[in-house]
């Protein structure tokens, strides 16, 4: 359909920036006037269904002394200028797609422009701008033999049914749309080595749609976001904004201040001064994720993050002991041979040199019946084995930001997998005040489904979990909140 004002008005009735919209779509007509429109239904992942204008055209390219007339269509998301637009490319059916750095094989078009779009600096001549640019540095279509076409239209078939699937750069959730979509979008705070490891870990395990790393830090990228930015993979954005956050399933906080803090308390006020200016921008943008916490120390910080987020406890957790625990039952399982009982074993508590080995009290959290009752003196020989095996294994970057993926799974897969995370433990082994220790819990698409207390009444036990909570609740109550 050709450019018309009034009945372009009459479409975007339902966008919530109609004037705007249209101004600047006017604008790309004046310099680009093939371009048309019309409202046509998009097709999200999980199969639901929005109208959403689709802007069409041909654009401009010259490449190695030719020129060419590259087709592409814009879905104009109903929250536009301020999500960038859907773009991907319109082989006719003797064209191929060129898979490239900025091209991926569905015709999803990747620009830095749109993963730093921000209005109004950023405005879709702009973003047809830079598309030519790249374009002219790499064409994204070829042209087809006869013997090819006929896979080219079954091609084109699959990108028919599964369009929007790939829609992984928009600051917002895909489309516009707000906590309607199975979209799983996860915002990693943080662009040191451990929230590197984070982005890498969670891209590697392919279960996150979209992964967004906030790089706070002053200045511009280096170290690690820049050769991010440079190797562009597919489905992860860098940004400064918190905006860019928008919608996240899970975000992940893995900032630590590094302040010039002389006391243990300077350094964990430090920590929570920081957070002040972090934890309720993102639970504002995304306010039914899971928050997952990752900065030191970890109890006392996902506490900070339950109070300034307002979210449900079983919203907020922290990575607390899941790797030691992970690592026990590994040992315990295949170097100490004691399948039986590896996967009821835990590390529980506060993480560090206060963590407490201990034993599952419901056979709810195994998957397999044990073979036998195995008694408490075996029970303390093998977690006093496997304790000295993981002594000076160490927590690098890289294996926590391995765990925090394994927990990111869990979560937006809903799995019902049992982790050992830092949970508000008031209430468990007689523990009165809020504070939050690792514990065995049930983790879903809503954070925490349940708790399970793993301790068979033993004693001492209870009383190093107690002694934990006591003294990281004497510390809150030292904190400047």
């Amino acid at each position: 359909m050709e450019f018309s004002e009034e009945t372009l008005r009459k479409q975007l009735a339902k966008y919530k920036f109609r004037d705007l919209t249209i101004e600047e779509l006017k604008n790309v007509v004046k310099i680009y006037p093939n371009f048309r429109f019309s409202m046509d239904t998009y097709t999200f992942k999980d199969g639901s269904l929005k109208d959403l204008l689709n802007f069409s055209g041909t654009i401009p390219v010259k490449y190695q002394g030719n020129s060419y007339n590259i087709p592409i269509h814009l879905w104009i998301l109903d929250s536009h200028p301020f999500a960038p637009p859907i773009c991907l490319l319109k082989p006719t059916v003797n064209m191929g797609i060129s898979v490239g750095k900025h091209v991926d094989a569905h015709g999803r078009i990747y620009l830095p422009y749109l993963q730093n779009w921000s209005h109004p600096k950023s405005i879709i001549i702009g973003l047809i701008k830079e598309m030519i640019e790249k374009f002219e540095e790499e064409l994204p279509l070829y042209s087809l033999s006869p013997s090819n076409e006929a896979g080219q239209l079954q091609l084109l078939s699959y990108i028919t049914k599964i369009i929007g699937e790939t829609d992984v750069d928009s600051k917002t959730i895909v489309g516009g749309q707000k906590k309607d979509i199975a979209f799983n979008k996860v915002t990693v705070i943080g662009a040191g080595d451990l929230g590197i490891a984070c982005v890498l870990a969670i891209a590697a395990k392919g279960t996150a749609d979209q992964v967004v790393l906030l790089d706070l830090s002053e200045g511009k990228a280096k170290g690690g976001t820049m050769d991010l930015d440079i190797f562009a993979l597919p489905n992860v954005e860098i940004s400064k904004d918190f905006s860019a956050s928008a919608d996240s399933k899970v975000v992940v906080v893995t900032v630590n201040s590094l302040g010039n803090a002389q006391s243990y308390l300077d350094v964990i006020q430090s920590n929570v001064d920081l957070f002040r200016g972090i934890v309720p921008a993102v639970a504002h943008y995304s306010q039914n994720s899971v928050l997952l916490v990752a900065s030191h120390p970890v109890e006392i910080m996902t506490y900070v993050s339950w109070k300034l987020s307002g979210f449900p406890k079983s919203r907020v957790i922290g990575i607390g002991c899941n790797l030691d625990t992970e690592r026990f039952q590994y040992i315990i399982t295949n170097l100490l041979k004691a399948q039986a009982v590896g996967k009821e074993a835990w590390i529980i508590g506060e993480q560090g040199e206060d963590k407490v080995p201990a034993w599952s009290g419901s056979n709810s959290i195994t998957s397999h019946q044990t073979e036998g009752v195995v008694n408490p003196n075996s029970q303390e020989q093998l977690a006093n084995r496997a304790t000295e095996l993981l002594k000076g294994k160490g927590q690098k970057s890289w294996s926590v930001g391995l765990s925090i993926a394994d927990l990111i799974e869990s979560i937006l897969r809903n799995k019902r997998k049992v982790h050992s995370i830092s949970t508000l433990a008031k209430g468990f082994c007689n523990i009165n005040s809020e504070v939050f220790l690792s514990m065995p819990c049930i983790l879903g698409t809503d954070g925490v489904n349940e708790v399970i207390n793993p301790l068979k009444e033993e004693e001492l036990w209870v009383k190093k979990l107690q002694n934990s909570a006591a003294s990281i609740h004497d510390l809150q109550q030292q904190l400047k909140l």
